[in-house]
């Protein structure tokens, strides 16, 4: 007679998934906020919003992953803060339109589920979601056998929230005279890492385990410093300044992301050295010999989240945000443009 089969003996352990499970229930609850119903572990994640104070509610949605970034939380055997870049590469692009977050789901895939990373990663998404104010409801953990090398896995990410239909921030009444302010990145957050470990590990030759004077820590130290998440402080600023348009700024740099919450009719204005660059960048550009506006086009260059106001507000909003420490500078303005001429110009 032939051996029989089982599920466990193809590789997936639905008991070892099971008590995952459980252990995540505690570190979920730990990000409830008023909503949440249940627990982890149904077939679907429940939330009861309360939108009474909305004359007419509407839902915003993002998705999104960590990148190549995860590779060098491999690489480090490091992997709770990679959760936090998960939650903030979602939340993030939901705040900009003015919403306040109000859950979360993950999803995790892994080759052969480790308990030990997995649960490290959802400590780091519930401290994204503590940080944003927002629940983590949901989620998946999928155990998928010859998909993934050792120690491997990938993440994915799904915000939801809600703004008033007449709050949402879109750009539309963004008009020539119209300051920007950029605040500060944290350092990469998580775009450009494919060329960053072409650069590092390639080119110099270096390991995660490498110091480098200019960051003052090891490289993988310096690379897998979290995406800052952005969103409690835009509603923070929504309550006591005009604001008319906000940019995430992730892959494209400003140069792609600024356009894409003014009118065509208008341009960016964009002052070169106007902030101050963190020294990541600095020596990427020097160590790859990457041109300025592969830079531009590739990294954040230590601007987060370009925030567009009408010009009387701009000196209380840099107020505001020195009171609360948090680097910010006025980069930009907004010109007209000419028909056919680039939507952004950097003098």
């Amino acid at each position: 007679m032939s051996e029989s089969l089982t599920y466990a003996g193809a590789g997936v352990d639905v008991h070892k998934a099971n008590a995952l499970v459980e252990s995540i229930k505690k570190i979920a609850k730990q990000t409830n906020r008023p909503g949440v119903m249940g627990s982890i572990g149904g077939f679907g994640g429940l939330f009861s919003p309360n939108l009474s104070s909305m004359e007419k509610p509407v839902l915003v949605s993002s998705t999104d992953g960590v990148g190549t970034k995860l590779n060098i939380a491999f690489q480090m055997g490091k992997h709770d803060t990679v959760g936090i870049d998960l939650v903030g590469m979602c939340v993030n692009d939901i705040a900009v339109q003015g919403a306040e977050p109000l859950f979360f789901l993950d999803y995790i895939s892994m080759g052969h589920l480790d308990t030990g990373i997995a649960k490290a990663i959802i400590e780091g998404v519930a401290e994204g979601c503590r940080q944003a104010r927002c629940a983590l409801i949901g989620g998946e953990t999928a155990e998928m056998p010859g998909m993934y090398g050792p120690g491997e896995y990938d993440l994915a990410g799904f915000a939801v929230g809600a703004v008033d239909d007449h709050k949402i921030v879109d750009g539309s009444e963004i008009h020539v005279g119209h300051k920007i302010v950029g605040i500060a990145s944290t350092g990469l957050h998580s775009n450009g890492f494919s060329l960053v470990r072409k650069i590092c590990f390639e080119k110099m030759r270096l390991t995660v385990e490498s110091h480098v004077p200019e960051f003052g820590k090891t490289l993988g130290e310096e690379l897998l410093t979290p995406t800052r998440i952005y969103s409690d402080l835009m509603q923070g600023m929504l309550k006591s300044i005009k604001v008319d348009g906000f940019a995430h700024i992730t892959g494209g740099g400003l140069d792609e992301n600024i356009i894409r919450v003014i009118p065509n009719a208008c341009k960016a204005v964009l002052k070169k050295d106007s902030w101050e660059i963190p020294p990541v960048f600095s020596w990427l550009k020097e160590a790859g010999n990457v041109a300025d506006a592969e830079m531009m086009r590739t990294f954040n260059n230590g601007i987060g989240l370009a925030v567009v106001v009408p010009e009387e507000y701009a000196q209380a909003l840099l107020d505001m945000l020195e009171a609360m420490n948090v680097n910010a500078w006025l980069i930009g303005e907004i010109d007209t443009r000419e028909d056919g001429a680039p939507q952004v110009e950097w003098v």
